[in-house]
């Protein structure tokens, strides 16, 4: 049986995509002024996951971006677990940074639920998305088209499951689909400001890995991490 193999240009964005993740997660705590609106500081990281991911779809196909985004999946669960270990783990007697440390790694349960199937549904849909364009296109071109709608529909996808799960009995409805919208398309914003950057990386990735996969004909089933 033919195992699967990875290059070291597809290693190196899975890596950033998993970074990316975490970092984001970490950086949700602080919330950041921009101009009338508040939002959180992983916004300015996280969009770039569902980029990396749009890059994956585009040369790797669905089923390469697929695996990657189980991985981040995974690490980032293992991240958190980690870290609430470190949070239970007895302190000596000169620590006294355990209320920071916790308010920044304690998340409540239910946020890291909301974060997690955020993350999931929204990636998938985001893959899923680009890939179904590409297919449909007679050349497979248009790809700055496909980023920023893959990017809306995963982003909406993931900002509708999030803010219920996580503030559902805390804040008022109103306050929570305003704050679904503004994400969604604040981050969508963000994939458009910076897909010219985007459309060079994948133009210099095909350059690289001399390929442009094609998803016609594929499983789409989410779970199906075995198919690389």
């Amino acid at each position: 049986m033919n195992k699967a193999t990875f290059s070291p240009t597809f290693l190196v964005l899975a890596v950033l995509f998993c970074v990316c993740l975490i970092v984001s997660n970490l950086m949700e705590i602080k919330t950041v002024a921009l101009g009338p609106l508040t939002i959180t500081a992983g916004v300015v990281v996280f969009p770039i996951s569902y980029i990396i991911n749009d890059c994956i779809v585009e040369i790797y196909g669905f089923r390469r971006a697929r695996f990657v985004i189980w991985l981040g999946f995974a690490m980032n669960l293992l991240v958190t677990l980690l870290l609430q270990i470190g949070l239970w783990l007895p302190g000596d007697t000169q620590w006294h940074g355990q209320q920071a440390m916790q308010l920044v790694f304690g998340a409540v349960p239910r946020i890291f639920i909301a974060s997690f199937t955020a993350f999931l549904c929204g990636s998938m849909v985001n893959a899923y998305v680009m890939s179904r364009m590409k297919t449909a296109s007679a050349d497979g071109r248009g790809f700055s088209l496909r980023a920023i709608i893959s990017t809306l529909w995963g982003e909406s996808v993931d900002s509708c499951i999030f803010f219920p799960i996580a503030f559902a009995g805390t804040l008022p409805w109103g306050v929570i689909i305003t704050l679904i919208i503004t994400q969604a398309l604040l981050k969508t914003l963000y994939e458009i400001l910076i897909l010219p950057v985007t459309m060079r990386i994948v133009r210099r990735l095909r350059q690289i890995e001399g390929t442009d996969v094609s998803d016609a004909g594929i499983s789409y089933k989410w779970w199906k991490i075995n198919e690389i």
